[in-house]
């Protein structure tokens, strides 16, 4: 897909989707199963190593051919494996932690410019003054018009105590305010929660990392000392591009029974073939007291639903598949991603690892999430007007050399480049961007609808739901009935 559909799909998901809970150093030499080494190939490789070094028209450096050779080699398997040099391993960890370096902005894309969506609050941005809406137009001078919002964050962030010099464009300013900050760590909030009105809590979740649990336990514990008498709960994973399993499993233990099965895998290795429980020693295992065992007891039967899109992947859709096979919660929303993989980092050396996928995810019944999504219960679009550039955000069947299904046959893709590349110019132009949570939000709204047992207005697309779920009529609310998917202890 071009370059604009991909920055509307999941920035930057390759890095962060589906991270193992640990880091292994391992002897990689001693996981060779017996196979002889393919030796005609490697003299091949050894080959050209040797004419590019004395034919090339410039000299190359031996440590750059070998690891580009590494690079290249990862990532020929699939979009989600790659090799990771020290700059990228470093930033990998910091995205875990939930934590970086930088000035501390949330940001998207309006008119080729970086708009800043919100300050995080105490951070060197919300310090100097930057405000929610402003437009950055430099970066330590450089025009930015025109450059991926990967690259502009990039830019942004450096080494602690290090100076950066942002240029601002905010309304009702006659001229461009400059910035100078001093970058800080920033240690970034996943979790965003408040009541919406009386008896109806929203929870948001925008990615998965090592402190996601504890913050969601915090915040839902907040929540009912103001409403202990909650009729409602939303759960958003909309645009929540995965992160930290642990994180998957707590979340979803929080709201299912006891021991609930919540996620399994399998791949190739024998460590591969597991059962993920709704225990601390899954989600929580070096803590020393369980961040859930304070929640209000009420959080285990209140109903609930979980907003979904395109841009929900891995740990999200673990969570999002988990609630829907209990009947715990209705999903509302679009089709997700379809992340449904496993990557596993060995570590090669202090500063360089490879993410690797080793298994696929299946859900307590046993559904492939790989390459198929999550299928909403309930099939909402993103405004009343349609379901706007989520219809063309990249998913996982959509990448090259993507990972199948081995439960189901894949849906067929018929999706034109150049269309979408038009209809997204057009989209572009005149379709706001939704701010979750608000009064304008949409899918929200239609979610408390279906909490009073009011009409909720279901997407115009004519697509019928694929999981195994059974269907939710919409002026029905949802009785949590918990069940017991028939997978056995291990």
């Amino acid at each position: 897909m071009g370059n604009k559909v991909k920055n509307i799909g999941l920035i930057g998901l390759g890095m962060v989707a589906g991270v193992a809970a640990s880091f292994q150093f391992s002897a990689i030499a001693q996981k060779v199963t017996g196979t002889p080494l393919p030796l005609e190939e490697l003299r091949q490789l050894s080959d050209v190593f040797g004419l590019i070094k004395t034919d090339y028209v410039e000299t190359v450096d031996d440590k750059k051919l070998l690891t580009e050779a590494i690079s290249g080699m990862v990532a020929s398997l699939d979009p989600h494996s790659v090799y990771l040099d020290k700059k990228a391993f470093r930033e990998m960890r910091e995205t875990v932690a939930g934590k970086f370096v930088g000035i501390g902005v949330e940001v998207g894309l309006e008119d080729g410019y970086i708009k800043v969506v919100s300050p995080i609050e105490d951070t060197p941005a919300f310090k100097a003054g930057i405000k929610a809406g402003d437009l950055i137009t430099r970066i330590d001078g450089t025009l930015i018009k025109g450059m991926s919002l990967d690259e502009s964050v990039k830019k942004m962030r450096g080494e602690v105590h290090s100076k950066v010099s942002v240029t601002i464009s905010r309304k009702d300013e006659d001229k461009p305010l400059v910035f100078n900050i001093t970058r800080e760590e920033i240690r970034v909030q996943s979790v965003k929660a408040k009541i919406i009105e009386p008896g109806y809590a929203w929870v948001r979740i925008s990615q998965f990392q090592e402190p996601t649990v504890d913050d969601m336990a915090k915040k839902i514990t907040a929540l009912y000392q103001q409403d202990p008498h909650l009729k409602g709960l939303v759960l958003d994973l909309r645009n929540d591009p995965g992160g930290v399993v642990p994180g998957a499993i707590g979340v979803s233990a929080a709201f299912l029974p006891k021991d609930s099965v919540i996620v399994s895998t399998n791949g190739q290795l024998a460590t591969s073939k597991e059962t993920f429980y709704g225990r601390q020693e899954f989600y929580a295992p070096r803590a020393k007291n369980d961040p859930l065992s304070k929640l209000p007891a009420g959080l285990k039967d209140v109903p609930m639903v979980v907003l979904v899109n395109a841009g929900s992947a891995s740990a999200s859709e673990i969570v999002a598949g988990a609630l829907q096979d209990y009947k715990r919660a209705t999903v509302i929303g679009q089709q997700t991603f379809g992340k449904g993989s496993v990557q596993t980092l060995r570590q090669l050396t202090a500063d360089t690892a490879v993410k690797l996928t080793t298994a696929r995810y299946y859900t307590p019944k046993n559904r492939a999430i790989q390459a198929r999504g999550i299928t909403p219960d309930l099939l909402v679009d993103e405004t009343a007007e349609g379901d706007g550039l989520n219809g063309l955000r990249v998913r996982e069947a959509d990448l090259q050399k993507h990972l199948g299904n081995d439960k189901e046959p894949e849906q067929a893709n018929k999706r034109d480049v150049v269309e979408d590349e038009q209809r997204l110019s057009a989209l572009s132009k005149k379709w706001k961007p939704v701010e979750f949570g608000s009064k304008d939000d949409f899918q929200l709204a239609q979610a408390l609808n279906h909490f009073k047992g009011l009409p909720v207005q279901v997407s115009k697309a004519d697509a019928k739901p694929a999981n195994d779920v059974g269907e939710t009529k919409p002026d029905t609310p949802t009785t949590p009935t918990p069940l017991k998917p028939d997978t056995k202890a291990k």
